[in-house]
């Protein structure tokens, strides 16, 4: 059975169906993108009869409503968004969203004569022989305006004018292709057509999906959430864009959703910033208990799993648990509890976290288990801990939603501790800890998700520096610290090693950039001798104590004092072991 229909439609056939909401063009996750300039070609190309390409629309699946009868499916427009929007823009005169989320109108101008487009502007207005606004000239009537335009210009050829005057009028006229998927395909498939659309050069995900169903609807105040998801990942990021939507969104500043939202005006932590995609997936998957976003469309078509129907009552209630979500999520007290959480683990800076997944997923837990009225010590317990072992596993790496969903329905039918201690007898044995996370090590990649749990360990129980006497690990990671060579880099690299294997993160540890500076390309040997004379002043470290307890907080192995080049591997191999022994402890700590 052919799931899709090919069919050519006048251009103003599809506009009607757009103002008369047969056709619904969701925002997604971005306002209008097009340069002005764009749409001018646009609108150059249909008068010249080249064709635009085709549009994509899903008509949503017929719904039972409460009363047993059906309601209509209405198309969603999932692919040329833009284009349609420049035609109502250009052609229709309606206002669109910029980039900046301001109201504005792009008004196109035509110069008859020459038969050329031009965005409008100030010399265009103050030139008799253009048109300002084609979308006047193609609502209006084509004798009056030929008779203007000649009262105006004397000189020009009348019947080129009315030509080419009568050949933009009847732009609308020209056809745009529409192929129309069909409402009995599943939207599994409909969403693998979506994602695999490119727009702008940008790969279409199945978040931009669900943000095109949410905005789409005009029942269940899904615009409304549209805008709160994607309002706050903007205020998340640039405080400033507040003002923004006071001047530009009147309407949307008098919501209980803006109030909801104002207070990231004056919010200056940067340690989470979610995306719309993070913000629905968390919101998502922590109400409806389900991980994979296609389920997420389903269930806002109102589809019935076990009946294999579309009913309006399951959308209905699918828009206010998603409702729910979204306001969890985007809740002041909430996400300071869960950042200051993540904080006490040592995770102080967005540079110590590298998996976007396993933050969304521990807040996720933290939203889940406050539902489930966890005790509070319990909940920041088991956040640090699953937060902490899903980056050691790296259980968010591939294939997440699979992950998502096998995780949520493990929470909602087991005990917290259970699930953890079966995660870690599986995952996290004596031979993890001995043989796989020292190996784990053997990278030169400084971002290296385990190096990085290693420098958290050390920001929670307080470390200083590489040799520093009073500076802080924490300290210099927030403060630009630099990561130096334990073995000099430019020591290794006349001794004949290359890059990759002078760069290992088990040689790298954070110092004062000054006390980098002193120590020089000398072999740890030699510079470890200056270190213990009190006339060098390399480093405020006075006593042999001092210097070894200094060492063991940054697991660097009490041998290096005396080595050089011969005896670079032994020590990888030991500090491997003794950061790997430190992350052990740090975790079991949690």
């Amino acid at each position: 059975m052919q799931k899709y229909s090919v069919n050519q439609y006048l251009i103003e056939t599809v506009l009607a169906w757009v103002k008369g909401n047969e056709i619904a063009i969701p925002e997604i996750q971005r306002p209008f993108v097009w340069k002005n300039s764009k749409v001018r070609d646009l609108m150059d190309s249909l008068y010249q009869g080249y064709p635009i390409g085709y549009i994509i629309a899903w008509k949503n699946p017929n719904a039972k409503l409460k009363d047993g009868t059906v309601s209509e499916g209405k198309k969603i427009l999932i692919d040329g968004q833009q284009r349609i929007t420049a035609l109502t823009a250009a052609i229709l005169g309606d206002y669109v969203i910029n980039s900046t989320y301001k109201r504005i109108k792009i008004k196109i101008a035509f110069h008859p004569s020459e038969e050329k487009f031009e965005v409008q502007n100030t010399a265009i207005l103050k030139d008799k022989t253009w048109l300002p606004d084609i979308s006047e000239i193609i609502n209006g009537s084509v004798l009056k305006i030929v008779r203007e335009y000649l009262r105006l210009n004397h000189e020009a050829d009348e019947d080129k004018i009315e030509k080419s005057i009568t050949k933009l009028v009847n732009i609308p006229k020209k056809q745009i292709g529409l192929i129309e998927l069909s409402p009995d395909l599943d939207i599994e498939a409909v969403t693998e057509i979506f994602i695999r659309i490119n727009s702008q050069g940008v790969v279409l995900s199945q978040a931009d999906f669900a943000m095109s169903k949410i905005a789409s609807d005009t029942e269940y105040n899904g615009n409304e959430l549209r805008k709160t998801i994607d309002y706050f990942c903007h205020l998340a990021t640039a405080p400033e864009f507040y003002q923004n939507i006071v001047d530009n969104d009147e309407e949307f500043a008098k919501t209980d959703f803006f109030k909801q939202i104002k207070w990231l005006k004056d919010e200056k932590d940067d340690l989470y910033e979610p995306n719309y995609n993070d913000l629905i997936r968390v919101a998502f998957t922590s109400q409806f208990n389900r991980g994979r976003l296609s389920d997420l469309v389903n269930l806002l078509s109102g589809r019935n799993f076990e009946t294999r129907t579309f009913e309006t009552s399951i959308a209905e209630q699918s828009f206010k648990i998603l409702k729910t979500g979204i306001e969890n999520f985007i809740n002041e007290t909430n996400l300071k509890r869960f950042l200051m959480i993540v904080k006490s683990a040592g995770f102080i800076s967005p540079k110590l976290i590298r998996s976007q997944n396993a933050l969304n997923f521990a807040y996720i837990v933290y939203l889940k288990l406050k539902e489930l009225k966890y005790p509070e010590a319990d909940i920041a317990r088991y956040v640090c801990r699953w937060f902490v072992y899903s980056i050691l596993t790296g259980r968010y790496s591939g294939s997440p939603e699979s992950y998502f969903d096998y995780d949520i329905k493990q929470i909602d039918v087991k005990s917290f501790d259970d699930i953890l201690r079966e995660k870690e007898n599986a995952d996290l044995s004596d031979a993890y800890w001995d043989f796989s996370l020292p190996q784990n090590l053997n990278t030169s990649l400084v971002n290296n998700p385990y190096f990085l749990v290693f420098l958290a360990s050390q920001v929670k129980v307080n470390d200083k520096g590489f040799l520093s006497k009073d500076i802080l690990v924490r300290d210099l990671i927030t403060q630009r610290g630099d990561i130096h060579h334990l073995f000099p880099r430019d020591y290794l690299r006349k001794n004949g090693f290359n890059q990759n294997r002078y760069n290992q993160i088990a040689n790298y540890v954070y110092t004062q950039s000054e006390i980098n500076i002193k120590i020089g390309n000398r072999s740890p040997k030699d510079y470890f001798e200056l270190v213990q004379n009190p006339n060098s002043k390399i480093s405020g470290i006075s006593t042999k104590s001092e210097l070894l307890e200094n060492l063991k907080m940054n697991c660097v192995p009490y041998e290096i004092l005396e080595m050089d080049i011969k005896n670079y591997d032994v020590f990888l191999d030991l500090r491997r072991k003794l950061i790997a022994e430190k992350i052990k402890n740090f975790y079991f700590s949690l």
